[in-house]
């Protein structure tokens, strides 16, 4: 991958955020180099890539460095546009999807985070305080989406799909570590089918961290009381 276009990822196989950069290049179709970081141990690129943040996703396109998930995805969106596009033209639907990205990325995932790095007292509220956002998320949707979830495949998929994905993709997974069934097809009969469908798509199976090594990843942070990272 030499030439004007090389493009390199530094990612973690069970970082969310690195997730939603691999989805964006493959729905793309865009030829990229993954290097695998150790977060215990991260290596000089990444450290001088991002020097600020010091931590995955970092994109490089032709050596230059762009951190940042969903930066990284918008950069992605406009510089390679003779692929799918992640965010519509219509200023009003993009401002829409941007609306709801910046939803699931601060407030959501920011509460699924908390659930996951604290016990007791602060783990109920954190659990009250995620099934609340999850409400809104599907009312949302719901009204985003007034016909239900679109077919969906790796050609056509957007933003939304990106972020749902990363975030809920590997719900088994924790559901079988914490206990506690987030995705309730009851609750959020729309969330739950959106990520159904997505998870059926071969794309998005190659990009998912396996299920196994994702628990015992999941079972040692919980057993150790440590922090996940990004």
């Amino acid at each position: 991958m030499e030439g004007e276009n090389e493009v390199k990822l530094h990612g973690m196989w069970a970082s969310t955020y690195s997730k939603r950069v691999e989805l964006a290049l493959r729905v793309k179709g865009i030829p990229y180099e993954y290097i695998e970081e150790d977060l215990r141990n991260k290596s000089p690129l990444l450290l001088q890539y991002n020097s600020v943040y010091k931590k995955v996703p970092v994109l490089v396109h032709n050596g230059k460095p762009i951190t940042e998930s969903y930066i990284i995805l918008e950069y992605i969106d406009e510089t390679w546009q003779n692929g799918p596009r992640l965010l519509p033209q219509d200023p009003y639907q993009r401002a829409q999807i941007r609306f709801w990205a910046s939803f699931i990325q601060q407030q959501l995932f920011g509460s699924f985070y908390k659930l996951i790095s604290s016990n007791g007292e602060e783990q109920e509220k954190a659990v009250e305080e995620v099934f609340e956002k999850m409400n809104v998320l599907e009312k949302g949707m719901k009204e985003l989406l007034p016909e239900g979830v679109p077919e969906v495949d790796g050609n056509n998929s957007g933003v939304l799909d990106i972020l749902v994905t990363a975030t809920f993709g590997p719900y088994k997974a924790h559901e079988e570590v914490f206990g506690l069934k987030v995705l309730d097809p009851e609750k959020y009969p729309l969330l739950f089918s959106w990520v159904q469908k997505l998870n059926e798509i071969p794309l998005v199976k190659g990009v998912l961290p396996p299920h196994d090594k994702l628990v015992a990843l999941l079972q040692f942070i919980k057993q150790n009381d440590l922090k996940p990272s990004s």
